[in-house]
């Protein structure tokens, strides 16, 4: 029932009226699958701890299904995009944001969330320790990271390095142009008055911006899938890349990127074949390692 009963009315949103409205005439959404699985998940290891204490005979909770939740599908930027991405994003004032996304894959909250504190471009290092986001009353508070592995510490590129000095720069000068108006939040990413950036404005920002640079609409999210995606082709390792986004497990990471796994599989058992293949036509030559003694 959470998934087709008014949200609005339930949390008392729609006191004024007097019934409940149809589903989605109030509501902006229905919640997600994935939501209801959380709430499910919740509840039931609730009653399960009754169950053990001996407050309740049994877990009702356990003959509930909920739906399956479908992981979002992904189109990741293809390395020419990326290159194109990187090459627009120089005329932009968020450029110094729009590459550190790219490189290193941090969550949107993340990057909004960014101190000066927390980075050390002498030793090319970022503190991830917090994540901006909006809070139900329409406010934009502080919170701790994901999980607790999504506190991590990474290492800068130095094209990000060299970028996030422009942007300090920029910020400098900004400052002294808003003058009494400047609100001095510590944030690297800001408003020209040193305000945080909305996520939602950031949003649509990023939405004009890769309308300007010709390119095909992606979310935010996906510089990240992006990355990812782009260092497993080039080869690196599972938990370098689980250790950069910060994922809980690397069960995680192998999950999400499982289709690009497996069409790096498919590319080298077929850069085998092609291996073998040659060889089965010039049997004449043995292979290197015959002549090792």
């Amino acid at each position: 029932r959470l998934r087709t009963t008014c949200q609005c009315c339930t949390q008392g949103l729609d006191t004024e009226r007097n019934r409940c409205c149809a589903i989605g005439e109030c509501c902006q959404k229905r919640l997600s699958a994935l939501t209801v699985t959380y709430v499910h998940s919740v509840l039931k290891s609730a009653l399960e701890h009754a169950v053990r204490e001996d407050e309740l005979p049994r877990n009702v909770a356990r003959n509930v299904k909920t739906t399956t939740h479908q992981p979002r599908r992904f189109r990741p930027l293809t390395a020419a995009e990326a290159r194109q991405f990187l090459d627009a994003a120089r005329a932009d004032r968020l450029h110094a944001l729009y590459e550190l996304a790219l490189r290193t894959g941090l969550r949107k909250g993340e990057l909004l969330g960014l101190h000066w504190e927390d980075l050390d471009l002498t030793t090319g290092t970022a503190s991830i320790r917090r994540s901006l986001q909006r809070t139900r009353t329409g406010g934009l508070t502080h919170l701790p990271t994901k999980t607790r592995a999504s506190e991590r510490r990474i290492a800068l590129p130095t094209k990000c390095i060299h970028s996030l000095k422009k942007r300090q720069e920029r910020q400098d000068r900004e400052r002294e142009t808003a003058g009494s108006d400047w609100s001095d939040s510590g944030l690297v990413f800001t408003t020209p008055t040193g305000r945080p950036l909305d996520p939602a404005h950031l949003t649509r920002r990023f939405r004009s911006f890769l309308d300007r640079a010709g390119l095909r609409r992606i979310r935010f999210h996906d510089l990240r899938h992006s990355t990812a995606t782009l260092l497993l082709e080039q080869g690196v390792d599972l938990v370098v890349i689980k250790e950069l986004l910060g994922h809980a497990h690397i069960g995680v990471t192998a999950g999400v990127y499982a289709h690009v796994r497996l069409r790096l599989q498919r590319q080298a058992i077929d850069a085998l074949g092609d291996a073998l293949s040659a060889q089965d036509d010039d049997p004449d030559d043995p292979p290197a390692t015959a002549v090792v003694r």
